[in-house]
C-alpha cells in the first residue's frame, strides 16, 4: 500500500532537459541584459531623426516595457504547450538577427521613408525585446522539476533577470556607448545572440536554421556600411558630423543628431554665419566697451564659435566653457580648429554643475547656448539655475541666452517670465512677428535671444548694433514684453515641463 503521492515530481512538469542551474542563470541574465542594451542604444539611434527629447525617451521606454510584458506572457503560455527546449534557440537566434539588422533598417527608413520610421522603430524594439523576454519563462519551465521548488526557481531566475537588466543598463551607459559606435554595439550583440542560439541548439537537438541566421547578421553588418545617416564621430550624447562649407575655405558646420549646431570659420573667427550668434555679438558689443577683455562663462560649447569671437575681438578675454559632451570637446579642439585659442578653457562637464564651481561675482558675462537636440536642457531654465547665474555675475554682469521655440512660443515666454523673477531687467530679441511687434503674419518662431541683467541696458545701442549686422531683429521690452509673456508659468526645479511647452514641429533641423 502506498502513501500520499510525493511532490518531488509534478505531473506534466518536464524534467530539466539537461539545462543546468548555471546555464539557466546565464541565459536569463544575458537575455535580460540584451533587452536593456537594445533599449538604450535605440534612443541614440533615433535621436538624429526624432530628437533627444522626453517624448522620444518615453516612447522607447514604453515600447521596451511592452515588449517585456508581451514576451513574458507569450513565452510562458507557449512553453506550457510546446516542449520548451525547442523554443530557446529560435528566440535567441531570431532576436539576434533583428538586432543586427536594426541600424541599417532604421537609418534607411529615416532617409527614404520617414513616415514609416515610428512603426519600424517600434518593431525593431518590440520584436527582439519580446523574444528575449520570453527566455525567462521558458528557462523557468525547463528548470521546474518539482512543485516543491517552484518558489525557489522562480525567485532565483527573476532575481538573476533583474541583475542582468541592471548590468545591461550600466554597462551600456558607462562602457559600450563611450567606446563603440551604435552600429558596432547592435551588430556585436546580434552576433552574440546568434552564437548563443547555435550553442543552445547544439546542446539540445541541432538546428539547421542557425547558419541562415548567421548570414543575416553578416548581411546586417554589410548593410550598415552603406546605409545612409552615418556619423563622423559617435560621442556619448550625439551622432556628430563636421560638414565643410563649399563657399568658404575655412567654413565648417558642426551637425549633432542631424541638427546644425555651430558654424566655425577656422580662418576668420569674426565671421558669424548664424543670425542668433550675430545677435549675441551685437548685444555684447553694445553693452561692453569696444575691445574690453571680459571674464565669460559659456553654458554649452558646440563649435566654440562665440568664445573664439570674443578671443579675436577682445584680446585678453578669459572664457570658461562647460560642454557636457567630451566627444564634442575633442571635435572643437581638433577638427574644428587647431586647438582652443588662448584664454579659452573647455571643460567636459554639465553646465549647472559648472556654475556651482564658480566664485560669486566672478563673471562679466554668462552665455547660455546649451541644447539637447533643439531644446534647452530643462535644468538650465529654472529659477534656481538662473539664480546661480545671477550669483556668478558681477553687479554690471550680463546674461544672454539662445532659445529655440515655434508655434505660440510657450517655452520662450515661460523662460522670459522666469528670468523676470530673478533679474531686474529682461528683454527679448527676435523677429518682429514672433515678438508680436508686427501683425502681418502668424508667429513662426525659431531662434530668440533673451538678455537679463541687474544693470540698465542701453537698448538703443543694442538695436543699432542689430541693424548694423542686418539681422532684421527687434527688441521687446516694457509693456510689449509684458503683453508677449502673458500668463506664462514660472519654471522651477520642481516644475519645468520644457519638452511639453515646446511645439512638436520645433524639432525641425537647423538653428
Amino acid at each position: 500500500m502506498t502513501g500520499p503521492s510525493s511532490p518531488s515530481v509534478a505531473e506534466g512538469v518536464p524534467r530539466g532537459h539537461g539545462l543546468g542551474s548555471r546555464a539557466a542563470a546565464l541565459l536569463v541574465f544575458g537575455s535580460s541584459a540584451a533587452v536593456l542594451v537594445v533599449e538604450i542604444v535605440a534612443l541614440r539611434l533615433l535621436a538624429p531623426y526624432l530628437g533627444l527629447t522626453l517624448e522620444t525617451s518615453t516612447m522607447v521606454i514604453s515600447i521596451a516595457l511592452t515588449a517585456i510584458a508581451l514576451g513574458s506572457w507569450l513565452g510562458g503560455r507557449v512553453a506550457d504547450q510546446v516542449d520548451p527546449s525547442r523554443l530557446l534557440g529560435p528566440s535567441l537566434g531570431l532576436s539576434g538577427a533583428v538586432v543586427a539588422l536594426t541600424p541599417a533598417v532604421l537609418r534607411t527608413t529615416a532617409e527614404w521613408a520617414p513616415a514609416m520610421l515610428l512603426l519600424i522603430a517600434a518593431s525593431t524594439i518590440l520584436v527582439p525585446g519580446a523574444l528575449l523576454s520570453a527566455v525567462t519563462p521558458i528557462v523557468t519551465k525547463l528548470r521546474l522539476t518539482s512543485l516543491a521548488e517552484t518558489g525557489t526557481v522562480v525567485g532565483r531566475l527573476s532575481g538573476v533577470g533583474t541583475v542582468g537588466a541592471i548590468f545591461g543598463t550600466v554597462f551600456t551607459g558607462f562602457v559600450l556607448v563611450s567606446r563603440l559606435s551604435v552600429s558596432s554595439i547592435l551588430i556585436g550583440l546580434g552576433t552574440l545572440l546568434v552564437a548563443g542560439s547555435a550553442l543552445v541548439e547544439w546542446r539540445t537537438r541541432g538546428w539547421s536554421g542557425t547558419p541562415a541566421l548567421a548570414l543575416v547578421v553578416v548581411a546586417g553588418g554589410l548593410a550598415t556600411t552603406v546605409a545612409p545617416g552615418g556619423c563622423d564621430t559617435e560621442t556619448r550624447y550625439h551622432c556628430a558630423r563636421v560638414v565643410a562649407d563649399p563657399g568658404r575655405d575655412g567654413g565648417r558646420t558642426l551637425v549633432l543628431d542631424g541638427v546644425r549646431h555651430s558654424y566655425v570659420d577656422t580662418d576668420d573667427p569674426t565671421h558669424l554665419e548664424f543670425t542668433y550668434v550675430r545677435v549675441l555679438a551685437s548685444v555684447v558689443d553694445a553693452v561692453f566697451p569696444e575691445g574690453e577683455p571680459l571674464a565669460a562663462h559659456h553654458l554649452g560649447g558646440g563649435g566654440l564659435t562665440f568664445p573664439r569671437y570674443l578671443a579675436a575681438t577682445r584680446p585678453g578675454t578669459r572664457s570658461l566653457v562647460s560642454e557636457i559632451d567630451s566627444g564634442v570637446v575633442r571635435l572643437d579642439l581638433g577638427t574644428l580648429g587647431p586647438g582652443a585659442p588662448s584664454g579659452i578653457d573647455v571643460r567636459a562637464e554639465d553646465g549647472r554643475l559648472g556654475l556651482r564651481r564658480l566664485d560669486t561675482g566672478s563673471r562679466d558675462l554668462v552665455v547660455g547656448d546649451a541644447f539637447g537636440g533643439v531644446s534647452v536642457p530643462w535644468h538650465l531654465t529654472t529659477v534656481e539655475a538662473l539664480t546661480d547665474v545671477r550669483r556668478v555675475l558681477d553687479k554690471e554682469g550680463l546674461y544672454v541666452a539662445n532659445l529655440i521655440d515655434h508655434g505660440d512660443l510657450a517655452f520662450a515666454r515661460a523662460e522670459a517670465a522666469t528670468l523676470g523673477e530673478v533679474f531686474d531687467h529682461v528683454v527679448v530679441l527676435g523677429e518682429p512677428v514672433d515678438l508680436g511687434l508686427e501683425r502681418t503674419a502668424a508667429p513662426d518662431g525659431g531662434n530668440l535671444v533673451v538678455v537679463a541683467s541687474d544693470r540698465t541696458v542701453d537698448l538703443r545701442a543694442v538695436q543699432e548694433a542689430l541693424d548694423a549686422r542686418q539681422t532684421g531683429w527687434k527688441v521687446a521690452t516694457g509693456d510689449d514684453l509684458t503683453s508677449w509673456i502673458g500668463d506664462a508659468p514660472l519654471l522651477t526645479d520642481d516644475y519645468a515641463p520644457v519638452d511639453q511647452l515646446l511645439e512638436p514641429h520645433s524639432r525641425r533641423s537647423g538653428r
